[in-house]
């Protein structure tokens, strides 16, 4: 099966998870028992975050996130006094 996209409301947690298995930190992170369980190829992200009470456009953020992770601004060239 071709990957669909990350935000696909009709992709399973099983495709999600072997499509880009940095999501599943965001599963283990908010203690969610997704990972591993048989019921998995028939849930959605819609379907998980109704039944662990979590608001689904910020898990999705996260699950951006963990597959596209924001890269750390450059730290600005410290200056070197001489005395």
């Amino acid at each position: 099966m071709h990957a669909k996209r990350l935000d696909d409301p009709d992709l399973s947690l099983n495709m999600l998870m072997s499509n880009w298995p940095e999501t599943v930190a965001v599963f283990i992170r908010h203690r969610m028992l997704c990972v591993g369980c048989m019921v998995n190829p028939f849930h959605t992200v819609m379907d998980a975050c109704a039944e662990y009470g979590l608001d689904i456009d910020e898990f999705y953020l996260e699950l951006h996130q963990a597959v596209n992770p924001l890269p750390l601004p450059a730290r600005p060239a410290r200056e070197v006094h001489k005395r």
